[in-house]
């Protein structure tokens, strides 16, 4: 499996192979490959090249590694839903056949995965086209574009779409601290497609609202409750609280795949804690308190975009 460790970005660009499973895992639990769609995509081809490298060609070796694989891979992320989906994906298409073809099947079943997220993201551009008039200004955080995809991305989905248009689109990123994704990523994803960006501290992001600078907030999500709460990267629940307040709509956009009608509500879902050393450093015997993920609430969301168009909650079948 190649893919671009996103960890070296802006300065670098570093293409990376993984083809045994502790390589696939390592480059997921470290965000070398992140974004919640992406992490789907790149766990499933990824699961079938350490499959394939560890039995050597032999069928029965791979239906033997696959559910410790699987499990391997599931846990390297807890929250972001489309990892587990992926997966049991390819492990469900593994009961199916026989070991003869097995091997065939799952790199079906992992391209089938990759070529509907290129599909899911041109489908959320188009959809969220109407939110995006010309001149329109959005405050987005974290990322979620194209590096955080197989595709054009998710949040970032509408404003490719409005700007391949010939729309005027200026986008404000919040930096994304601990990791800066925002700064790193979705600045450097703009500028290389020619959309006026503009990077801000995540601190600022409220001052920004309430200066009617902003027409609307989009973001991405990693996982959504069936009744509509959102996982979404830390410091997505203080920009939506900020929207409210200052009367900015606030829209999250995700493939249908990250509604998890399994999860009754954000209390359910399992939020990943990382390491002290993302913060920097910090002064002897200081502790940290590190979430990758918060959960915001469905009463702050505008409305939910989807590649099945704009859905509403509850969320009762999939």
């Amino acid at each position: 499996m190649r893919f671009l460790d996103q960890r070296a970005l802006p300065s670098r660009e570093v293409v990376t192979d993984a083809c045994a499973l502790d390589e696939v895992v390592e480059a997921i639990r470290t965000l070398a490959i992140r974004g919640a769609p992406a992490i789907g995509v790149g766990a499933a081809i990824g699961l079938v090249v350490a499959l394939e490298h560890a039995a050597d060609g032999a069928s029965a070796r791979v239906r033997a590694d696959l559910p410790a694989f699987a499990a391997r891979l599931i846990g390297a992320r807890p929250t972001a839903v489309n990892l587990a989906w992926a997966v049991g994906r390819l492990v469900l298409r593994a009961a199916t056949v026989e070991d003869s073809h097995l091997v065939a099947a799952l790199r079906e079943e992992a391209d089938a995965i990759l070529r509907e997220d290129i599909a899911m993201c041109e489908a959320i551009g188009t959809h969220g086209m109407s939110l995006m008039p010309d001149g329109v200004r959005v405050l987005t955080h974290c990322n979620a574009g194209a590096l955080a995809t197989a595709g054009i991305g998710t949040a970032l989905a509408p404003v490719y779409a409005a700007h391949g248009a010939g729309r005027r689109v200026h986008v404000f990123a919040d930096e994304t601290r601990p990791l800066r994704q925002g700064a790193r990523l979705t600045a450097w994803e703009m500028q290389r497609a020619g959309i006026p960006v503009t990077v801000l501290p995540d601190g600022a992001a409220a001052s920004l609202l309430r200066t009617g600078q902003i027409d609307l907030v989009i973001v991405g999500a990693d996982r959504i409750a069936a009744n509509g709460d959102v996982a979404n990267k830390v410091g997505t629940y203080g920009v939506a609280l900020a929207a409210k307040t200052h009367g900015v709509p606030f829209y999250v956009a995700a493939p249908w795949s990250t509604i998890d009608i399994a999860t009754a509500h954000g209390a359910a879902i399992e939020i990943e804690h990382r390491s002290a050393d993302e913060l920097g450093e910090l002064p002897p015997g200081v502790g940290a308190w590190n979430p990758a993920f918060d959960v915001t609430p469905r009463s702050l969301v505008t409305a939910y975009l989807t590649d099945r168009g704009f859905v509403e909650p509850p969320f009762l079948n999939a």
